[in-house]
């Protein structure tokens, strides 16, 4: 009888156990939104450094190439030889992994041969967080310097 009344007490009931859920789930929702800010944070954190591996490889680019791609070839002249034909035995590439010209939020890195942010060299943009041109803090597009 008294190996019953024992094992009895150390068991937890119904009710402990609800109110222990209940505090994880009051604390994860506390702490949950602040996680995800931080993520969205690293990544814009990230996005810089990332146009600047870009323009590091499109700064060998000209250096072997005597020019920068033009808006038709894109970056894409840094992964495959661009078709001109003064280009031959002077293009070094590839320049960079095609990952690479992907953003942290997996957005094709744009480029535009003459810059409007940067005029009489090029832009690199970044669209941010919502993937479209515009926006403000997390969704605001990061230009390279």
């Amino acid at each position: 009888m008294e190996r019953k009344k024992k094992q009895k007490d150390e068991a937890f009931t119904l009710v402990e156990l609800l109110v222990v859920i209940v505090i994880i789930s009051m604390l994860g929702a506390f702490v949950a939104p602040r996680v995800f800010r931080q993520i969205g944070r690293s990544k814009l954190d990230l996005a810089r450094p990332r146009l600047a591996l870009v323009e590091d490889a499109l700064e060998r680019f000209a250096i072997h190439c005597g020019r920068y791609p033009d808006d038709s070839e894109g970056l894409e002249a840094l992964i495959v030889m661009p078709d001109d034909e003064t280009l031959d035995g002077k293009w070094d590439g590839p320049y960079l992994k095609r990952s690479l010209l992907l953003d942290p939020w997996d957005t094709p890195i744009q480029y535009r041969a003459e810059g409007e942010v940067n005029p009489g060299s090029y832009d690199l943009i970044s669209l941010g967080a919502d993937k479209a041109e515009g926006g403000e803090a997390d969704a605001a597009d990061i230009y390279n310097d």
